[in-house]
C-alpha cells in the first residue's frame, strides 16, 4: 500500500468537520476533562445522551495526573471506592478507609470509559463566552482554539448549542464566572483554605444547578458555592461528577 499525505490530511479534516458539525446542537456540553467532568460525561452519555466534553489543555485529566507533588499517586476514601470498582481502577488500602491508585492509571481508565460511552472530546478548545438570551437559560457556548486565547490573536469565535452546561473547570469556575459577570449571578463566593474533610463532603453537596441551565461540579462546585480544597484526595471529584450526572439525567 503507498500511503498519499494529501489524504491523510483530507481523512483528518473531512473526520473532525464531521463531528464539529455534528456537535453543533448537544444535549450536555461538559466544560473542562478533570476527574469529575469525565465521570459526569461518561455516565450521562451512558444513558444515550449526545455530550460533547470541551478541553481548553492539549491532555484530558485536569490535576489528577500530577497526583501530589508529582507523585503519581491518588487517595480516594472509603465512601468513593465503589466508583474506582465501578470504573475499573486498581487500588491497594493504605489504612483503614483511605485507598491509593496509580493516577495515570486513573485518568486512562476514565477518558476511555467516557470515550466508549460516547462522549465526544474537543481538546485544545476554550469557552470565551456564553448565550444567555431572552428566556434567561444558559444555552450555549461561545468556543475558539485555546492557542488563539493564549496568543492574543484577533479571531471571531463559533458557537455550539446545548440544553445543559456543566462547569467542571476547576478551581477557576470558569463558565459560572463568565454567566455571573454577563447575569449579576450566580453569586461566586470563592474557595476556602485547605480541609479535606469539609471539602469532601462539600463538594457533593455543592454539586447542583447554579443558574438556569449551568450545573456546577468538582472543584468549580466548591469555588462557587464557597467550599474548601482537600488536595490529591479524589473520591469528592468522582461523587461529584456522579451527582451531577444523575441530576441532568433525571431533568432530561
Amino acid at each position: 500500500m503507498t500511503l498519499e499525505e494529501i489524504t491523510i490530511s483530507r481523512a483528518i479534516i473531512s473526520d473532525h468537520m464531521e463531528t464539529l458539525l455534528d456537535y453543533m446542537e448537544m444535549d450536555v456540553a461538559v466544560v473542562g476533562g478533570g476527574p469529575s467532568g469525565l465521570v459526569c460525561s461518561a455516565l450521562i452519555a451512558e444513558k444515550g445522551y449526545k455530550v460533547g466534553l470541551i478541553e481548553k489543555k492539549l491532555s484530558i485529566g485536569g490535576g489528577m495526573w500530577g497526583g501530589g507533588m508529582m507523585f503519581p499517586r491518588i487517595v480516594v476514601q472509603e465512601e468513593a471506592r465503589r466508583l474506582l470498582d465501578r470504573f475499573h481502577i486498581n487500588y491497594s488500602e493504605f489504612s483503614s478507609g483511605y485507598y491509593t491508585a496509580r493516577s495515570i492509571e486513573a485518568v486512562s481508565k476514565l477518558t476511555a470509559a467516557a470515550s466508549d460511552a460516547g462522549v465526544e472530546f474537543f481538546n485544545l478548545t476554550t469557552v470565551e463566552d456564553v448565550m444567555v438570551k431572552g428566556d434567561g437559560v444558559l444555552s450555549g457556548l461561545v468556543i475558539n482554539w485555546q492557542p488563539v486565547e493564549a496568543t492574543g490573536l484577533h479571531v471571531d469565535p463559533l458557537t455550539l448549542a446545548c440544553k445543559i452546561t456543566v462547569d467542571a473547570t476547576g478551581h477557576d469556575a470558569v463558565i459560572s464566572h463568565q454567566v455571573a459577570k454577563k447575569c449579576g449571578k450566580p453569586e461566586i463566593k470563592g474557595e476556602g483554605t485547605m480541609w479535606a474533610e469539609n471539602a469532601e463532603t462539600a463538594v457533593v453537596s455543592h454539586t447542583k444547578e447554579v443558574f438556569p441551565g449551568l450545573y456546577v461540579c468538582g472543584m468549580a462546585a466548591n469555588a462557587v458555592l464557597g467550599g474548601h480544597r482537600m488536595g490529591p484526595v479524589f473520591g469528592g471529584m468522582l461523587l461529584s461528577g456522579e451527582a451531577a450526572a444523575l441530576q441532568i439525567v433525571n431533568r432530561l
